[in-house]
């Protein structure tokens, strides 16, 4: 793939396509009223998955794109819990009190902020409110610089079976620059407390394109990483917004490396955890070849969702906590941010809905094949569109994104089978954007495509 190409396409901000449509296209038009509604038939359409929004940390790292708030006080995060009880009651009213429950995922922010009380305490809550599978699954997210060993202990009582340990970088001088310092020790400390736990699935997030950051940086952060034998890694692209995230601001632009090297550290990232043993799943997702998201990527059942790539088959998500976006068959719906407001509306017995997006049938569509080339890389027009009341050729005629990406050898059609080419997978977001009808129409906040 030819330099000018990497920086056309690289260069390109381009949503990561974990929902579709983006948040961007959110309206305060669908709210409390339209999620309770919906939420009363929730139940019918099968097992759901829960996630839970904390969003609290000890510290700002540089780079962070969550919505999060620091303190270093326990009595807010206290406080916040005691909230996202009293939200997780209106839910499970609204929708019957019998919802079954595959799948919880806890986020942030940084979710082991909690104290174990207040971890046990909150699943304890879950389980009274909803009705859980034998086997449900539940990951956190953690910290490794402050999970302590009754933490450990609260997340194996609780049925924890996943755990996902942001890295970013074991670089002393990148980590320098993102302001977050974090030794190797530490997260082999985490790890090992984990494993001896019964935690079963461990997953580690890289971050390239940092500050500062170098082709040889990355080769030994993986290197060192390997050695722990993660069953996951999530390889992501530092997202620069600092519009959107002031914090950001405090990283100097000039130390960012530029598509070409972005390219070139995300592709030995890859090069250096095959060579360990692990499989390239979708975009930036490595599994061992035994994790069930590598079977789930052999198989062509991989799905995305707001935490990447996963073996979450469920066609709802339940979204607690302020900021939290949750999915139903008939739309998203996105709680309030702002603590307060969040808070508010809760404590008057009205759900926190802020905005949210109803579904067209053609929003279907598009999201299906949208999702299928993130995943797989290519989708079958015709297959996907069946049963949908539309032809494949309103997403192909007059397509003149597409029609560019063809001209350069980024993707070919064949019939209604559309495929990525090998060498440039690593713009598959450009590819899906070619299918969004919402792209550039809601600015530019989103994050390069390579």
């Amino acid at each position: 793939m030819s330099d000018d190409l990497i920086a056309k396409y690289g260069d390109a901000r381009v949503p990561r396509y974990t929902s579709y449509p983006t948040a961007a296209a959110f309206s305060a038009a669908v709210g409390p009223d339209e999620y309770a509604g919906n939420l009363a038939h929730i139940a019918a359409a099968g097992p759901v998955s829960v996630y839970l929004h904390v969003p609290f940390c000890r510290s700002i790292c540089w780079y962070c794109g969550c919505h999060t708030t620091i303190t270093r006080q326990d009595a807010p995060v206290a406080d916040y819990l005691d909230v996202m009880k009293e939200e997780i009651e209106l839910v499970s009213f609204a929708a019957g009190n019998d919802v079954p429950v595959k799948y919880v995922h806890f986020g942030g922010g940084t979710p082991s902020v909690m104290k174990p009380q207040e971890f046990s305490a909150l699943m304890a809550k879950l389980r009274s409110a909803f009705t859980f599978e034998a086997k449900a699954g539940v990951a956190v997210e953690i910290d490794p610089r402050t999970l302590v060993a009754p933490m450990i202990d609260a997340l194996a009582e609780n049925g924890v079976d996943r755990a996902s340990l942001g890295v970013q970088s074991f670089d002393p001088i990148v980590q320098a620059g993102i302001k977050r310092l974090q030794s190797f020790e530490q997260t082999e400390r985490a790890v090992a407390g984990l494993r001896s736990a019964g935690v079963s699935s461990i997953n580690f997030d890289l971050i390239y394109g940092l500050p500062k950051q170098t082709v040889q940086s990355c080769i030994e952060t993986v290197r060192l990483a390997a050695e722990l034998r993660p069953e996951r890694f999530a390889v992501f692209g530092y997202a620069h917004i600092p519009a959107f995230k002031k914090h950001q601001r405090l990283i100097d632009e000039a130390s960012l490396p530029d598509a070409k090297q972005r390219n070139e550290q995300a592709e030995v990232i890859a090069e250096e955890l095959q060579k360990a043993g692990y499989l390239r799943i979708g975009l930036d997702h490595f599994a061992l070849p035994n994790d069930q998201l590598a079977l789930a990527a052999r198989n062509r059942t991989l799905r995305r969702n707001f935490q990447g790539y996963t073996t979450d088959d469920c066609d709802s998500l339940i979204g607690l906590g302020a900021s939290a976006i949750g999915r139903l068959p008939a739309g998203y719906m996105q709680n309030h941010v702002p603590l307060g407001l969040y808070a508010e509306r809760i404590a008057f017995g009205v759900l926190p809905t802020a905005k949210g997006y109803l579904l067209s049938e053609e929003d279907k569509l598009r999201a299906r094949v949208i999702e299928r080339l993130m995943c797989d890389f290519e989708a079958d027009l015709g297959q996907l569109s069946s049963g949908s009341g539309f032809d494949t050729g309103f997403l192909v005629e007059r397509n003149d994104r597409l029609g560019e990406l063809m001209a350069d050898g980024v993707v070919t059609i064949s019939g209604e089978r559309i495929v990525v080419c090998e060498e440039a997978r690593f713009m598959v977001r450009a590819v899906a954007a070619a299918f969004d009808a919402y792209f550039s129409s809601h600015g530019h906040t989103h994050s390069k495509a390579a």
